[in-house]
């Protein structure tokens, strides 16, 4: 079984058919004992950090994720709530990582919320990206950035390079939505679901 924590974010079915199609049950929830009994844990996207981080510490979600030793997958927001803190919404995030996550800056190449298909650079050693072509399109709809740092295992190319995958003991995270990533997204999530077994 793998469990979504339920952040509060609008994209949980589209996370769990996702799962569906590789042959994986999934349950979303802010149960600790139901969380406890997984193998792998997702934090999803679609969502607010502020608002995130106040229903993981209402549910006394927050110490008990920072404990894991299970393998987790951070998505989007999941990923960004990973670091201190964040300009959206101002707060402590679960400070995995060092570092506050950034608003992008739009210019006249650069929209922002950042939307649409790109593919990756490598920048060291990736487990979630084995197997994954590197003409592989990803997509992409955020409008903050995490900071760089030797976590980061891809960035997005240019105009504005964009840390977009992570590795840090047993937390995984991507700043794409790997579920609506077609081909190259379903097979992160099955390099991801074979960490831990």
């Amino acid at each position: 079984m793998i469990g979504i924590v339920d952040t509060g974010g609008a994209n949980h079915a589209s996370i769990q058919n996702a799962l569906a199609r590789l042959g994986c049950d999934s349950r979303v929830t802010l149960e600790r004992e139901v969380l406890s009994a997984c193998t792998h844990l997702i934090l999803p996207g679609v969502g607010h950090a502020g608002h995130a981080m106040e229903r993981l510490n209402a549910n006394r979600l927050a110490e008990f994720l920072r404990a894991q030793t299970k393998p987790v997958l951070g998505i989007c927001l999941g990923m960004q709530i990973l670091f201190d803190s964040s300009d959206e919404g101002g707060g402590a995030c679960l400070g995995l990582l060092p570092g506050r996550v950034k608003r992008l800056k739009a210019d006249e190449n650069f929209r922002v919320p950042n939307m649409g298909w790109s593919r990756l650079e490598l920048s060291g050693p990736s487990r979630l990206l084995v197997g994954i072509s590197p003409e592989a399109y990803f997509y992409f709809v955020h409008s903050f950035a995490v900071p760089n740092g030797p976590w980061v295992r891809a960035l997005t190319p240019a105009p504005q390079p964009i840390p977009s995958v992570l590795e840090w003991r047993g937390f995984f995270a991507v700043q794409f939505h790997p579920e609506r990533s077609g081909a190259g997204g379903a097979r992160l999530l099955e390099n991801f679901l074979a960490e831990g077994v």
